[in-house]
């Protein structure tokens, strides 16, 4: 996508979005973000959460699946740090718009404990604002910032410099919609008794300021502060022409040269001469770190192609967080009375210092550490694990008493992806044995098959194991390998497990199974080495890596062609 197509109209007014465009307030936004989603069940919007069908991209699909599983951010938005929560919420809620307005209030409600965070977004952004207001240009704010919070930043960047910059301003509160809605548009310009019309630009840093300036009938100017690529930029105005920005701008010194191009074909445009008017040269944004997320493409050649695929139950087939996570809560206090606490591992054997605060806090507060509960990343056998290492006779009691509490949450199952089903009956077409492999309870994992999609489940799998079928549980393989007997073979590397945790990984290694991790909880390339270190001590690791079932999809089909030829 070209940077613009044609020489801008005169500017008579030029309108910022704040957030992402004039300042930096991730930080604060993020922070607010973590404490609000967790609130969603709470607020009764979980059930309110756009269907996955409805979404406009895959990304959106992602982050609408991340959201209802684990009620935070996906990690490719915390680590590129490109969306607003305008986007977020919009991406969240659709066209519903009570819900994002909940959405909106509950994020004001957290966000009054973190802002106050505040820097301009590039440097030298005062320098370019003073240089428009030379030039004889109005220049206002329109956000979806609540006012309490914007004049409190307005007057806090750059130890207090920029009221005398901004002379209009209207905020989400000053309106009846928030943005795409143009009515913050309109606002702004009333104030100056401008009416809305090309001459008055909008700049800002998200495709939803770009609808919102369309929808005013103003000339909208996509600030690429994100330093997206021209394919990431044609991939995002690629879906509606409509709301193809009228120019890119990759920094205000950009902005500088677009109103150089305006004068020289409109000597008079301004009051003074741009290129006399305009500060000295500031470096435009720095591209943030990219989420590296881990790719199977690699291994397809290294893997046996499968005639058995079992899975793992919860986090890999279904979603069952919600009621996991309860009873695991109602049970931590109860390990002192069964002797537990002093059967835990010694933090100095731990695998990492992730795992050795984990037990650190558990022995203290007997309680799951709230970091824990917001990730929603780790299972309960995960957890079990991490606390008692390898005195199996320990973990035993554990999983006995989780199963006291789980009887008062269990019932409710969600397919972890919509299309589970539909990859399901596909690998069956392909002549493939299915099996479940699960440490949950026969008593529960019956219960939870006949629940999900209206017990449509039953028939997909050859063989289900659950945690009470067998002496030992995973990590220990009895599981998995009883599975293969039943399926009348012995364990081989054309058996695939897949499963989502490291407990998954150990038990098919141990028992000379492909192991595929299921990286549903979309840790990043650096966790995925931390967890499966492939030392001495912890020397499993998964043969490939898989972030959803498309993928699965794909490498299945691709090891079977590869074993065709």
């Amino acid at each position: 996508m070209n940077k613009t197509t044609h020489i801008l109209p005169i500017p008579r007014a030029i309108l910022f979005d704040w957030h992402g465009t004039l300042v930096d307030t991730q930080d604060a936004m993020i922070a607010a973000l973590e404490e609000m989603l967790p609130q969603l069940e709470d607020l009764h919007l979980i059930d309110r959460l756009q269907s996955e069908a409805d979404c406009h991209s895959k990304d959106d699909i992602k982050l609408v699946r991340y959201i209802r599983l684990f009620r935070r951010l996906h990690p490719k938005i915390l680590a590129e740090r490109r969306i607003s929560r305008t986007e977020i919420f919009n991406a969240l809620f659709g066209d519903d718009l009570d819900a994002k307005t909940m959405a909106h209030r509950a994020y004001n409600k957290c966000y009054r404990n973190y802002f106050g965070k505040v820097k301009p977004f590039q440097q030298g952004a005062r320098e370019y604002l003073a240089s428009l207001k030379r030039l004889g240009i109005i220049v206002g704010v329109a956000t979806n910032r609540s006012r309490e919070f914007f004049e409190h930043e307005l007057r806090t960047v750059d130890d207090g410099s920029w009221p005398r910059l901004i002379e209009l301003s209207t905020c989400a509160d000053d309106v009846t919609h928030y943005k795409p809605d143009p009515q913050v548009i309109r606002y702004a310009l009333a104030q100056s008794d401008i009416y809305p019309k090309p001459d008055t630009w909008y700049i800002g840093d998200s495709y939803l300021d770009m609808v919102t300036a369309k929808e005013a009938g103003v000339t909208a100017v996509f600030y690429n502060g994100g330093c997206r690529t021209p394919d990431e930029l044609n991939q995002l105005f690629s879906e509606d022409e409509r709301y193809v920005p009228d120019a890119i701008i990759n920094s205000f010194e950009e902005l500088m040269d677009q109103l150089e191009q305006v004068q020289d074909n409109n000597p008079d445009a301004f009051e003074k001469i741009v290129s006399k008017a305009r500060p000295p040269a500031f470096p435009a944004p720095k591209a943030p770190p990219l989420h590296i997320e881990p790719d199977w493409h690699p291994s397809v050649a290294k893997l046996t192609a499968p005639r058995i695929i079992l899975f793992d139950w919860h986090a890999t087939l279904v979603d069952t967080l919600d009621a996991m996570y309860r009873a695991v809560d109602d049970m931590l206090p109860e390990l002192e009375q069964h002797g537990l606490l002093t059967r835990m591992v010694d933090p100095q054997q731990s695998k990492s210092p992730d795992d050795a605060r984990l037990v650190e806090y558990v022995r203290s507060y007997a309680q799951l550490h709230p970091k824990i509960k917001a990730d929603r990343k780790i299972s309960r056998t995960d957890i079990f694990e991490v606390l008692f290492g390898e005195d199996q006779e320990a973990k035993q009691i554990a999983h006995r008493i989780f199963n006291q509490h789980y009887r008062n949450h269990f019932g409710t199952v969600l397919p972890f992806e919509p299309q589970v089903r539909s990859v399901m009956v596909g690998l069956k077409a392909l002549g493939l044995k299915l099996g479940v492999i699960t440490n949950r309870d026969r008593e529960f994992f019956e219960h939870e098959i006949k629940a999900v999609e209206g017990g449509t489940w039953v028939n997909l799998f050859d063989t289900m194991i659950c945690g009470d079928d067998t002496v030992n549980r995973k990590p220990h393989p009895d599981q998995l390998i009883e599975s293969a007997a039943q399926l009348h073979r012995e364990p081989a590397m054309d058996i695939w497990y897949v499963g989502d945790s490291t407990t998954d990984i150990i038990a098919s290694k141990l028992g000379g199974f492909t192991g595929v991790f299921f990286n549903g909880a979309q840790w990043d390339r650096n966790w995925l080495h931390t967890i499966f270190p492939g030392n001495d001590r912890y020397p499993h690791k998964p043969d490939v890596v898989v972030n959803d079932f498309s993928e699965f999809w794909a490498l299945v089909l691709a090891c079977l062609r590869n074993a065709a030829t």
